[in-house]
């Protein structure tokens, strides 16, 4: 990658008291953007269309909550699920000032003692326990991917590509071969 980076601890202190913590659970329609406000007793929960600059806005307004609370915000820090295209978003929110992760999915740790409800709400929860232990440095709350730049993720593509062309070519052929039998026996009886 481009740069040094350490994934298994935030190399920043944390200071929560001028700090903006949000993580997001993204879906490819709607994102759901929990969040830390210093001066906010509540945890804000907010359901937002897939979009950036509706992202950049809502998290400007939790600096302005902060700010009326009395706490001057000096640091956003934002973090999600990393998934195969996702990266894009952590380069924009970058671009905008704002500290941007993405999470490991595999490396958030999950209870395996029962089936758990599996919920927007609750995966939130779960992704802000584990993003606030990273920041903190505590070890072994989650790790971080470390983002690409656009060439590197563009050189990537080709695979990507090839392996939905192989998926698309499998799921073919099994409709073909389940296709046959019905009806050659269609055709003889």
């Amino acid at each position: 990658m481009s740069q040094s980076f350490d994934a298994s601890q935030s190399l920043t202190a944390l200071e929560q008291d001028n700090t903006i913590i949000a993580v997001i659970e993204m879906s490819k329609a709607k994102w759901l953007v929990a969040a830390l406000v210093p001066g906010l007793k509540r945890q804000p929960l907010k359901k937002l269309d897939a979009d950036a600059p509706a992202l950049l806005k809502l998290l400007q307004r939790r600096r302005d909550e902060a700010g009326q609370a009395g706490h001057t915000v000096k640091r956003i820090a934002v973090a999600y699920e990393a998934a195969g295209d996702g990266f894009w978003l952590a380069r924009w929110l970058r671009a905008h000032g704002i500290e941007a992760y993405a999470i490991h999915p595999s490396s958030v740790p999950v209870s395996r003692e029962h089936r758990r409800a599996k919920t927007d709400r609750l995966d939130t929860e779960l992704l802000m326990r584990a993003f606030l232990g990273w920041l903190r440095g505590e070890k072994r709350h989650c790790s971080m991917a470390a983002i690409p730049t656009l060439e590197e993720e563009d050189a990537r593509r080709p695979n990507r590509e090839r392996g939905t062309l192989v998926g698309e070519q499998t799921r073919l052929i099994n409709r073909i071969k389940a296709i046959s039998p019905a009806s050659a026996s269609a055709a003889s009886g």
